[in-house]
């Protein structure tokens, strides 16, 4: 078990809105974006590293897959983006004591449990950012900080380097970790066939019954 309290924080954006770049049908966009973040919640809610979760969305599917997983819900009412979301996990966390916090993106459904002790494992003081990018180097795929304000989140295009210099600028120690399962997420096309192409799990099976649908 961890000896810190650590929080998980997953912001979702409204399904009907979220992946366009997949060009798919918006039942099927839907479908995936309600498989991924199953696949996300559950391996959080499994692991020993994570005491609490908080799902940030306005979806009311989303909220209610977050339900079944124990998952604190914030009504994202405004939904004006990920870094706003961030921020309402943020002050719950800070307000109620937690030691550190792990952001999390709905499109990474190869995650496992072993995966978010590595991450964890990597900390090396009491105030640290650690940020594992996606696979294309394009964005942040996770995103630890201890205390949970260390500093601000800047989800945008290369996150991941606006991540690591915000915290240099913080005076907090911090560190580019490669996690390979975490890196892959589910933006696009080439994505999707990336991870349909890996070795067969549930992920990629219930992916493949949604495609042939």
């Amino acid at each position: 078990m961890s000896n810190s309290r650590i929080g998980a924080i997953i912001p979702v954006k409204t399904f009907s809105r979220a992946k366009t770049r997949l060009g798919m049908s918006p039942e099927k966009t839907e479908q995936i974006c309600q498989l991924m973040l199953e696949s996300v919640l559950k391996t959080i809610s499994n692991s020993d590293v994570i005491s609490k979760t908080i799902l940030v969305s306005k979806d009311e599917t989303a909220l209610n897959i977050g339900k079944k997983f124990g998952a604190v819900e914030i009504y994202d009412e405004s939904e004006q983006g990920v870094n706003s979301a961030v921020l309402l996990a943020d002050n719950y966390f800070t307000d109620e004591g937690f030691e550190g916090t792990i952001v999390f993106p709905q499109d990474i459904p190869l995650i496992t449990p072993d995966d978010i002790r590595s991450l964890y494992e990597m900390k090396t003081s009491d105030r640290c950012v650690l940020v594992v990018p996606s696979r294309k180097f394009d964005g942040t795929n996770a995103l630890f900080r201890m205390p949970p304000k260390a500093m601000e989140t800047h989800y945008d295009e290369d996150s991941y380097k606006i991540h690591l210099d915000t915290a240099e600028k913080r005076n907090t120690s911090s560190a580019l970790v490669l996690i390979r399962r975490i890196m892959l997420d589910i933006d696009d096309q080439s994505d999707l066939r990336f991870i349909l192409s890996l070795s067969e799990n549930d992920v990629t099976t219930n992916l493949k019954k949604i495609l042939d649908c």
